[in-house]
């Protein structure tokens, strides 16, 4: 069995990849940042994790799209705006060969972040 190398932090997460990948990556990575300011950054199922009271959203690097992970709801809600992209019940691949749609995911992670508090505020967490 060959040695696993451990990805520790975002930034060794996204240097592992081609550059133009990069770019993208790190794009998806601001946009998440500007729309979650106070979620904690970490790598969880070995990809970039943002988490609150409970996760948010992961994203992933592939050799043909970004893997977007915003939970089953994030993806319900904004299964319209979403159809154009191949995805599952909790995931959408965003094409590399095609601009980011940085709005929606923007969009998206709002969406999160507000459920994130509605479920903080039942059980008495941070809002």
């Amino acid at each position: 069995m060959g040695q696993v190398t451990t990805i520790g932090t975002v930034d060794e997460y996204i240097e592992q990849f081609p550059k133009e990948v990069q770019e993208t990556l790190r794009q998806i990575r601001a946009v998440i940042k500007r729309a979650a300011p106070d979620a904690t950054e970490r790598i969880s199922y070995r990809m970039p994790t943002y988490t609150r009271n409970g996760n948010l959203v992961h994203f992933a690097g592939h050799r043909n799209h970004i893997g977007f992970y915003p939970t089953p709801s994030g993806i319900d809600a904004f299964k319209k705006q979403l159809s154009p992209y191949e995805g599952s019940k909790g995931a959408v691949r965003f094409p590399l060969d095609k601009p980011l749609p940085v709005d929606l995911i923007e969009r998206i992670v709002k969406f999160r972040v507000e459920e994130d508090k509605g479920k903080a505020k039942q059980k008495g967490s941070r809002s």
